[in-house]
């Protein structure tokens, strides 16, 4: 698309992205052990990118106005629209982009990433452009490396997915075809984390205890292969159990806090083959396999009786085509 057709046509351009969850591996895939990453399609992001004469805007629900102007919790959007906007070859200008997310921010479930490759897409579209995967995970990097400070990249990969992602630093991603049906819940314990300092106060523990910390790391990066195991042989409870033993590293990691126990502890008594945070911790949310679907729905329920500010039930499914 020419620089003079972007700037005298009057067009509107739709890109979207669904959200992600760490099943597991979590802080380890961040220093070279394996994490498995699941697509989360209950919650996403839309992003409209339209010819609007002046200045380029953004128009959101944290902030609206011209993006020279944004705070600082949205820079690494500024720098991934000019980046996309210089990759297009597209003028800095007559540009309006509205975002429409369901994803609850500071929760793991990729919020800044999935913002990231929506609006990446939303202007691929409006430039009349087709993309290969490498050009959104590049661009995607600049937003997320302001948001997160070194990500590992997980959260890109998982978005751009429709299965579950094998990931490993300097390793090839993997995807991974589940053989049977596994009935998730996820638990919003109503309390936002933050990535960067989460990850900020693992690093700190290697650095001060390397042999006992890495040990920890290590061994969440076995419980991560045996897990993979477990999708690919619909075994539910070894992977329950799995589940729960990485939640133990976790928590002597320090990254779940009194509010995330309460919900998983619930969780399991109420029938959970495993129960875990997801994401960074010390907030965020909480991932439970169900017995099966009826049990999922009725945990649903009671973890919402039980005070989780919000609860999605999914399914990860055996691909049948």
């Amino acid at each position: 698309m020419s620089v003079e057709k972007a700037t005298t046509s009057v067009q509107t351009a739709i890109g979207v992205a669904h959200s992600k969850l760490i099943l597991i591996g979590e802080h380890a895939v961040v220093h070279g052990q394996p994490a498995i990453s699941l697509p989360f399609p209950l919650v996403g992001v839309e992003a409209i990118a339209e010819y609007v004469p002046g200045s380029v805007k953004i128009d959101s629900t944290f902030y609206h106005g011209p993006i020279e102007s944004v705070p600082e919790s949205l820079s690494g959007l500024t720098t991934c629209v000019e980046a996309t906007l210089d990759h297009l070859d597209l003028p800095h200008q007559d540009l309006l982009i509205r975002i429409k997310s369901s994803i609850p921010p500071g929760k793991g479930l990729g919020s800044s990433a999935s913002v990231a490759v929506a609006v990446i897409r939303s202007l691929f579209a409006y430039a009349e452009e087709d993309y290969l995967i490498e050009d959104i995970l590049h661009l995607a990097d600049i937003s997320e490396r302001h948001a997160h400070g070194e990500p590992s990249g997980i959260d890109t990969l998982t978005i751009t997915s429709e299965l579950p992602i094998w990931y490993q630093k300097e390793e090839p991603t993997d995807l991974i075809e589940p053989q049977g049906d596994f009935h998730f819940i996820v638990a919003d314990s109503g309390r936002m984390g933050d990535t960067r300092l989460a990850v900020e106060s693992v690093t700190k523990l290697v650095k001060s205890a390397p042999r006992r910390i890495q040990a920890k790391l290590e061994r969440i990066g076995e419980i991560t292969h045996r897990a993979r195991t477990a999708l690919e042989t619909a075994s539910k409870h070894l992977l329950g159990q799995l589940l729960n033993e990485a939640q133990k590293e976790l928590e002597a990691l320090g990254v779940s806090d009194a509010g995330l126990n309460r919900l998983i502890y619930f969780a399991r008594q109420e029938g959970a083959l495993g129960a875990k945070l997801t994401g960074a911790g010390n907030g965020g949310c909480v991932i439970a396999l169900a017995q099966n679907e009826m049990h999922s729905k009725q945990l649903c329920e009671k973890l919402k009786k039980f005070g989780a500010h919000a609860v999605w039930s999914f399914a990860l499914k055996k691909n049948t085509d």
